[in-house]
């Protein structure tokens, strides 16, 4: 018998964690908690219901934008069982079988989110630059294949962390720093080598995100490249113009994601609270905001959500 065994059981049970230092005020954070994950299902159900709708919305582009909102869904569902039952009703006990569930599904849909960019940003390079052979480049069979990839990718990158996670012994403290389960997090708290884990995860993150960052910087240099060959200034705006909501989106993505990556491979010696604010901000922010970029700088969606509701109203 190891010695492991005898001096010490492997916890099977995780204890999640609110905001560092405001035990007595978590019930007040469930209230705006609550908001953000209606305004993230309201705003991304809408996108989805509008580009179903109305049929001069089935381009390319907007099937892209439905991928991103279900992307958005799927990641803020993910996390929203264990925020909400920590902060509304301080169930803070998880199991670790459904920890390494709920990690594998956020990792998973962050890895789609940044594929999906990825597409995005190919959708726009095409539409800039061969305007003409945009229809039949893009076609709905290779977006199917597109989208299929971008999900198969994620799983199979994904799907080692679950055994990873599973083989570890964690016999010290089993508290995470965490309302919700993050690799990175249940990792440091094991009492064994976790070498293997953190190898893998970091060849994870250099083939998916900052593989997926490298081919966004190279298509937009691309897209500057063949905006700059315009003649016209205002046609030059206007063409920048269409990808300006794709721009912010990806900015609401992968600033928090490096930060919350970088605090947690470098920043041991940062305050609990900028962990859990960074984790907050990578899973929260994005879902909400996306679909209020895109219908505030998309015209034809902001025209077609009033359209749709102005139908509502008169079927009524």
């Amino acid at each position: 018998m190891s010695p492991f065994n005898q001096t010490t059981g492997n916890h099977q049970t995780f204890t999640l964690t609110g905001i560092p230092g405001m035990p007595e005020k978590d019930f007040w954070l469930a209230l705006p908690l609550c908001l953000l994950y209606s305004f993230t299902f309201l705003g991304n159900v809408t996108i989805l219901v509008v580009i179903k709708a109305e049929r001069s919305l089935r381009e390319p582009m907007y099937y892209f934008l439905a991928m991103l909102a279900a992307t958005d869904l799927s990641l803020s569902w993910s996390s929203m069982p264990t925020m909400i039952s920590v902060h509304l009703f301080n169930w803070r006990s998880v199991t670790l079988d459904a920890c390494i569930t709920q990690m594998f599904f956020i990792h998973a849909f962050g890895g789609v989110e940044s594929g999906v960019l990825v597409a995005m940003a190919f959708d726009r390079f095409v539409a800039i630059r061969f305007p003409l052979h945009y229809a039949t480049i893009l076609t709905q069979g290779a977006i199917t294949k597109i989208g299929a990839a971008v999900l198969l990718r994620s799983v199979g990158l994904v799907l080692p962390v679950p055994f990873l996670i599973k083989r570890l012994p964690f016999c010290h403290s089993n508290i995470l720093s965490h309302a919700c389960c993050l690799h990175q997090d249940a990792m440091r708290l094991a009492c064994a080598d976790t070498s293997i884990n953190s190898i893998y995860g970091l060849l994870a993150v250099i083939f998916a995100i900052a593989l997926d960052a490298l081919i966004l910087l190279v298509s937009y240099f691309l897209i500057l490249q063949a905006v700059l060959g315009i003649a016209s200034w205002e046609e030059r705006l206007k063409t920048l113009n269409t990808c300006l909501s794709h721009i912010c989106a990806v900015l609401l993505f992968y600033v928090p994601l490096i930060g919350m990556t970088l605090s947690h491979r470098f920043g041991k010696h940062l305050s609990p609270v900028v962990h859990t604010a960074m984790a907050n901000i990578y899973l929260l922010l994005p879902p909400v905001l996306n679909p209020v970029v895109y219908s505030v700088r998309t015209k034809q969606i902001r025209q077609r959500i009033v359209l749709v509701f102005r139908r509502g109203r008169v079927g009524s």
